[in-house]
């Protein structure tokens, strides 16, 4: 959640950085119940002094001190409800985009910073599921539509891909870890996917738990409520999960192949930071992103994410976007965004300092999802990088 004293503090310049992710009125109806919240708090403090009574009571101060508590029950419940009003509206207000974040409210508006490598020239260009071996039909069959089976060698390279991600991460200090993918709802909260993303979570509602859609969120949440040291920081982690997606409002967006689907794996970093030092993290995750595409051999492009386009908990997000022969563009395939404290604050996470207790920024980077594996694929139409060999991969993707 945003932090509502500074906001209180600076309303215009807030407002104004709100109103780039379209969250202006958001912001307006959080203040509006801010106020109204603060304007019954020294009508319940005075409520409450007048019941304290010195000594013992006169019949006439009994009868008034009853008259008192009637009023105060009914205060504090208005007081109660004007919080949890409050409350709902700060959880509706996402974090403001960085100042670096361009405008506009679609992946279009996105800023291209650099590209590095040619698109390959190809004779002839095959989607991913003509080369490798995707059972759609058969999926289709077992779980619906947007789903698919990976077999053979392309079961290998996609295990590889996965294997050699955590690797080239854990080299840079990054300690692996297998989540829970099934999570409570305080942990989609705290991570700021609901209340914006609940549509696209899967629930089991019987049980009160949510298949995650990324391991950011159990990352996240692993140290829910707890103060960190600062002299523990940073925490870097590198999580890999297989991950859910309901995909709702993606009619007609990329039904053919394995590019959109509801079910993925995907390597992922997550940091607590320090404040001070998260901007300069987020670049370092980018290049170890960077780093790893250059590693596969895979042509790509840098953009600077759109404010409007941000998800609710991100300030900044610098997407990867390799090219696809088939698509005959880019696409994404890695992303990395700086959440700020957004995430920390919601989550109660603190950190303990010289300055004393402070939320820590928190960051999430996508190392390489199975959409690597389809990019490698229509790339090199079945070859396969040679850094990928001592991982299991095959030499050549036979379907």
């Amino acid at each position: 959640m945003i932090d509502l004293k500074a906001a209180r503090a600076n309303r215009a310049e807030w407002r104004a950085a709100l109103a780039r992710k379209g969250a202006a009125d958001a912001f307006d109806a959080l203040l509006a119940a801010d106020e109204r919240w603060r304007a019954l708090v020294p009508r319940v403090d005075d409520l409450r002094s007048r019941t304290k009574l010195k000594g013992k009571p006169t019949p006439e101060q009994l009868e008034q001190l009853q008259t008192l508590k009637e009023q105060l029950r009914a205060a504090e419940e208005e007081l109660a409800a004007a919080e949890a009003a409050r409350d709902e509206a700060l959880a509706s207000v996402p974090n403001p985009p960085h100042p670096s974040a361009p405008d506009g409210d679609s992946e279009d508006d996105a800023v291209e910073l650099h590209r590095v490598g040619e698109p390959p020239a190809l004779a002839e260009v095959r989607e991913a599921t003509e080369i490798g071996r995707f059972e759609l039909e058969r999926a289709a069959r077992v779980s619906g539509s947007r789903f698919g089976y990976m077999v053979g060698d392309t079961a290998l390279l996609a295990l590889a891909v996965y294997r050699f991600a955590i690797d080239h991460v854990a080299r840079a200090g990054f300690t692996p870890v297998l989540p829970p993918v099934l999570v409570r709802e305080e942990a989609m909260v705290g991570t700021g996917f609901f209340p914006t993303e609940k549509s696209n979570i899967y629930e089991l509602e019987a049980d009160g738990l949510f298949l995650t859609g990324t391991s950011e969120v159990a990352l996240a949440a692993m140290h829910m409520g707890e103060i960190l040291d600062e002299a523990e920081l940073p925490l870097r982690y590198c999580g890999f999960s297989t991950c859910f997606r309901r995909e709702a409002g993606a009619a007609g967006k990329d039904t053919r192949g394995m590019f959109r689907v509801h079910q993925f794996n995907k390597v992922e970093m997550f940091v607590f930071i320090d404040p001070r030092e998260s901007w300069a993290e987020h670049e370092r995750m980018v290049a170890l992103e960077e780093e790893l595409l250059d590693k596969l051999g895979l042509p790509y492009r840098v953009v600077n994410v759109a404010a409007g386009d941000l998800g609710a908990p991100a300030a900044k997000k610098i997407d990867i976007e390799a090219w696809f022969p088939s698509q005959q563009r880019y696409r994404e395939v890695t992303s990395c965004s700086n959440t700020t404290d957004f995430q920390a604050r919601r989550l109660g996470i603190r950190m303990r300092g010289a300055g004393g207790l402070e939320p820590p920024h928190t960051l999430n980077g996508t190392v390489v999802t199975d959409r690597a594996v389809l990019a490698l694929l229509e790339n090199f139409q079945g070859e396969v990088p040679d850094v990928l060999r001592p991982y299991g991969a095959p030499q050549r993707v036979e379907s």
